[in-house]
């Protein structure tokens, strides 16, 4: 049995640990895929590169409203797929290049689990061990609890995230199960490339997750483009060889959104019999998009002397410490958010708490701590979503005080250049201190909008000091969120 220094599980954020500090350690990296985890593959990456020209031609549609009108625009979509694929492709394989190149670093292209404290067996037949042991090895895609919609099968055009962007071409129809930011951002690509897109959702409203207005609000518009199937149940899939026929009863739920992470497949097993007449829908395309799962199962963490939480990610404190000794955890192995930036801040955490547990830090230097107080996600639809912080429902259900003030997009001089009717920005601050509990916000360009709101809120600031305390662009489209913080402070 080889043994290590330091073994890494996964090559997504758990890759950017090792800084030029580890020099000098033998460092083992254990992947059974591409480098560069969910993100640059499957994940976040490629989607906003298919986002884009989806944007694009959605943006040549609506601009009709401007006096402007241009012909159907044309999808190529091999181009479109390989230009995304063109460069993520060379990037995966250019980080395995560079980390087998590095005379420190053992890769084993396998998959490894647990078989004792910090030892593993290799699915290469091989058995490593280490000092040390980071555990990175994210999620993956939930099947859906209906026989034939377990597992993926892209042979049978049965997709998950992980191979509906490299389909070879686009069908005519695709029906996509899920509510949640995956389900959406697909659904607007295809939807806006040409597809005839049929969305099935659980509960009564897409993006379950987010404040109630925002999901009302993006759930409207989502009818309006495309066939919206919502409080519906898959109950049955048949495929003939070509086409699916999904089989869905009207459920009357408007519960927990079935495709937020760390939730749906699970969740829809225990629902209860859904009741209404059936209905079917068809097409030779489904994907399901219906929540991730840790990939915790495939370890066997417990031989580690890993605990795992009720939702089975693996259980870390505020150092991404696992409770076993010398071995931490990051990403979403162990977190309830699933989002690449959180992964990444874990990372700068184990990084910096593994050197000091090498003694590779100045003398006096302590332990980082993860911040997760105000954890920002988007999502890349049309129009894009962005939020951070408890939702209105959350603050009531907690007993909190709070100021609101709700800003349209409709309301600034930009939102005038834009004819935007449906964007709104709405803000929610502590009465004592005036300090930013959270945003939530629906509009072009929301993912960026919202940055300053997280940083007010991050940092301390009041809402006044923001507001009166810089200076705003003017026309900027800024002006919604300089707007909404006048609304929180006084006059």
């Amino acid at each position: 049995m080889r043994h290590h220094d330091v073994v890494l599980l996964g090559t997504g954020s758990g890759n950017t640990i090792f800084t030029r500090r580890f020099t000098g350690l033998d460092i083992a990296i254990v992947e059974p895929g591409p480098f560069g985890g969910t993100c640059l593959n499957v994940g976040c990456i490629p989607t906003k590169m298919f986002v884009l020209p989806a944007d694009r031609v959605q943006e040549a549609r609506d601009s009709a409203r401007l006096g402007i009108r241009f012909a159907d625009p044309g999808v190529d979509w091999p181009a479109i797929r390989d230009r995304v694929f063109g460069r993520v492709d060379p990037i995966a394989d250019g980080g395995e290049r560079h980390r087998r190149s590095q005379h420190n670093v053992t890769v084993y292209a396998a998959s490894a689990r647990f078989v004792g404290e910090r030892r593993f067996a290799l699915s290469s037949g091989e058995q490593i061990s280490a000092d040390r042991v980071v555990v990175a090895v994210g999620s993956r895609p939930a099947g859906y609890p209906v026989d034939g919609l377990r597992e993926p099968a892209p042979q049978f055009g049965l997709h998950t995230s992980d191979t509906i962007m490299r389909l070879r071409e686009l069908p005519e129809t695709m029906i996509i199960v899920g509510g949640g930011f995956v389900a959406c951002e697909f659904a607007h690509v295809f939807s806006s490339l040409g597809v005839r897109v049929t969305q099935v959702q659980r509960s009564e409203h897409l993006l379950r997750g987010e404040d109630e207005a925002v999901s009302r609000r993006y759930t409207e518009l989502a009818g309006e483009r495309y066939d919206l199937r919502t409080q519906r149940l898959v109950t049955a899939a048949v495929h003939d060889g070509r086409t699916w026929r999904l089989t869905l009863r009207h459920t009357g739920e408007s519960g927990a959104d079935s495709g937020t992470a760390g939730g749906g497949a699970d969740e829809m097993e225990a629902s209860g019999r859904p009741e209404g007449t059936p209905e079917t829908v068809t097409a030779p395309v489904v994907l399901l998009a219906v929540g991730r799962r840790s990939n915790a199962d495939r370890l066997d963490p417990a031989a580690g002397g890993l605990a795992l939480t009720a939702h089975d990610r693996i259980v870390v404190d505020a150092e991404q410490r696992t409770t076993a000794p010398g071995v931490w955890a990051l990403g979403d192995i162990c977190n309830d958010w699933q989002l690449k930036h959180v992964a990444n801040r874990e990372a700068r955490t184990v990084s910096h708490n593994l050197l000091l547990d090498l003694g590779r830090l100045d003398p006096g230097a302590q332990p980082l701590q993860t911040d997760h107080r105000f954890v920002p996600h988007a999502v890349f639809g049309y129009p894009q979503v962005a939020s951070f912080g408890p939702t209105r429902g959350d603050l009531i259900a907690a007993g909190r005080p709070f100021l609101e003030k709700t800003q349209a997009f409709g309301d600034v001089a930009y939102g005038w250049a834009l004819d935007d009717h449906e964007g709104f920005l709405t803000v929610y601050a502590d009465p004592d201190t005036e300090r930013i509990l959270a945003a939530h916000c629906i509009g072009p360009q929301a993912s960026t909008l919202i940055q300053p709101l997280i940083q007010a809120a991050t940092f301390g600031q009041r809402a006044h000091d923001v507001a009166r305390g810089q200076y705003w662009i003017h026309p900027a489209l800024s002006e919604v969120v300089e707007n909404a913080l006048l609304g929180l402070a006084p006059a």
